[in-house]
């Protein structure tokens, strides 16, 4: 049996894989847009000593609302492309909110 409290619970425990093309050295922090599966950001760090990775993860957060700390990089470190664990959001959050933001 599903309460408020379980279904509530879930979905903070719920885990998003997402598939993500970082551009480094741009001119400024931005959202592409959707390439096919994946989720092209611009970001102005440069890539070197991760520089670019925790900028990637400082702007999805604050374009998602979330913490930091609720974005793992799970693979692609050293690559443009890069896959992303999202906690405490589900997929179809992650997309509103995401187009949400390129709305306004």
């Amino acid at each position: 049996m599903f309460t408020a409290e379980s279904s509530e619970a879930d979905v903070r425990m719920e885990k998003v894989v997402l598939r993500v093309r970082v551009k480094p050295r741009s001119s400024q922090n931005q959202i592409v847009g959707w390439q096919d599966d994946v989720l092209a950001v611009k970001v102005t760090a440069p890539p070197v000593e991760g520089a670019a990775n925790k900028a990637c993860i400082e702007f999805l957060a604050d374009q998602l609302g979330v913490k930091k700390s609720q974005i793992a990089l799970v693979f692609g470190a050293a690559s443009r492309n890069k896959v992303l664990e999202i906690t405490g959001l589900s997929r179809e959050d992650i997309c509103r909110r995401l187009a949400e933001r390129s709305d306004s």
